[in-house]
Parts: structure tokens; C-alpha cells; sequence
């Protein structure tokens, strides 16, 4: 097992690990935000072009079955479309890859997710994020994120909470 920087022919992987995974979602977020695929290939590479860098976890076989990103987006970093494939979750993968990304971050770290969706939430919060109320997300997300009005409506931010330097 193995946390690494995502390459160019890990593509059709990381989809797969994204579009799986979404599937929990479906019913639980509103109909009108859902697609098929959840992630098609084209917002991938858009979501990389945008300076999304994604990192994998591999399994013992070198299979892809975890994923997440990180987002410098100017005064932050945005932890992004974070992902287990379902036959792979509950085994502490989405934390190994979550704190990998945070010991490397250098900014204030902000994540959004669905409001519906308490289990990603709860995931966020027990790694010492926290909600910063209906207000700060809808401005948030105006500024670090590039996502429909109807998705900022039905989403959720959440920020990490470090203790500063000094014992504060």
C-alpha cells in the first residue's frame, strides 16, 4: 500500500475510483445536481487544468483505490473530490490520503462538500474541520470555487481548525 502523486495514465483510474464512490450520493443530494457520470473525463481534465493535483492510494495489487486532491487557490488550499472505492472504504484510506495532503499543505485549509451528505461531514470533522455557517460558505465557495449556484445552495464548507504555534 502506497500514497503517490497521480499521473497522466492514471486518468481512466481515477474516474473510476470518483464515479464509483460518487454513487453515494445519488438520492441524497438533489436530482438536478446529479449527473451520469458523476465526473465525466472532460471535468477531470479540466479539474487538473484548474491546478487540481491528485494523489492515489494503492493497493497491495498497485490498484488505484483511493483518491483525492489538493487546490492552491491563492490565500488556501481546497481539499478536493475525495474518493475510496466502495469496496475499499472503511479501512482508513480516505484518512491516510487526507492526512498526507494536510502535512504537506503551507495554507489555511477550507473543504466543501454536499450539505445532504453527514457522512462526509462527520469524516471532515473527526480530522478537526469545521462548518463555518450558511454565510461564510456561500461566500467562500464564491471565491475559491468554480461550481453552479444551484451546487453552492446545497453545499456545505468546512475549515481545518490548527492550533496556532505556541500552544494557542
Amino acid at each position: 500500500m502506497s500514497i503517490r502523486a497521480c499521473r497522466d495514465g492514471d486518468r481512466m483510474a481515477v474516474l473510476g475510483v470518483v464515479n464509483a464512490a460518487a454513487e453515494a450520493y445519488r438520492g441524497v443530494i438533489p436530482p438536478d445536481c446529479w449527473r451520469e457520470p458523476y465526473m465525466p473525463p472532460e471535468e477531470l481534465d479540466a479539474e487538473i487544468a484548474a491546478g487540481v493535483v491528485f494523489w492515489g492510494y494503492e493497493d497491495d495489487d498497485g490498484e488505484l483505490v483511493g483518491v483525492m486532491g489538493i487546490q492552491d487557490v491563492g490565500d488556501v488550499e481546497l481539499i478536493r473530490h475525495a474518493y475510496v472505492s466502495p469496496d475499499a472504504q472503511r479501512g482508513g484510506i480516505g484518512t491516510a490520503l487526507l492526512e498526507h495532503l494536510l502535512a504537506r499543505a503551507t495554507k489555511p485549509i477550507l473543504v466543501g462538500t454536499w450539505l445532504a451528505a453527514g457522512w462526509a461531514i462527520r469524516f471532515y470533522e473527526r480530522h478537526g474541520f469545521e462548518p463555518v455557517g450558511p454565510e461564510r460558505t456561500r461566500d467562500l465557495l464564491s471565491t475559491y470555487w468554480d461550481i453552479p449556484d444551484r451546487q453552492i445552495e446545497t453545499s456545505v464548507v468546512l475549515e481545518l481548525r490548527r492550533a496556532r504555534a505556541g500552544g494557542d
